[in-house]
This record gives structure tokens, C-alpha cells and sequence, in this order.
């Protein structure tokens, strides 16, 4: 994965499930063969969301199939509607 860092910095899990996914972070999105995230992040005195795009690992395309990190956003975005937007742009 590119954004080891960012990874890092929001405690992204790098292979989870879309049920642990959902239950752990407010804002998820089944998207084909993706689940994409828009994550909250307290930063600079600001609230911040950032965008993560996690892809399905095996044809068990359920809550309970194998998720994998792939690309997290390195701009924050002032909501979670604009980090989903750029999820469904950076599939």
C-alpha cells in the first residue's frame, strides 16, 4: 500500500471485514467489488474527514468477506460526502 503513513496516522486496519468496518467508523459505503470509508479526523483544531478504499479479497462479497486496504486520500476534505466522492473517483 502507498500510504503507509496515512494508514498509520488514522489507525486504518489493513485487512478487516465490512461488518468490523462499519461497526468501528461512522461512514461506510458497499460500492461493487469495494467498501469505501469516509473517516472523521480531529486535526489543526479542525474537524476533517479523509477518504479509504478497501477491496474485497475473495468472491464472499458479504459483511463477512475479507476487506484489504488499497488507497487512502492524502487531502482532508471538510465532510464525509466530499472523501466518499473522492473514494468513487480514485476506484
Amino acid at each position: 500500500m502507498k500510504n503507509e503513513n496515512l494508514k498509520n496516522r488514522y489507525r486504518l486496519p489493513e485487512t478487516t471485514t465490512p461488518e468490523d468496518l462499519g461497526c468501528n467508523w461512522s461512514t461506510t459505503l458497499n460500492f461493487g467489488s469495494h467498501v469505501l470509508l469516509a473517516g472523521f479526523y480531529f486535526a489543526n483544531g479542525r474537524n476533517n474527514y479523509f477518504g479509504a478504499i478497501y477491496t474485497f479479497t475473495t468472491d464472499d462479497q458479504t459483511c463477512e468477506g475479507e476487506i484489504r486496504l488499497e488507497k487512502v486520500s492524502e487531502s482532508l476534505f471538510s465532510d464525509n460526502g466530499t472523501a466518499i466522492a473522492w473514494c468513487i473517483k480514485n476506484c
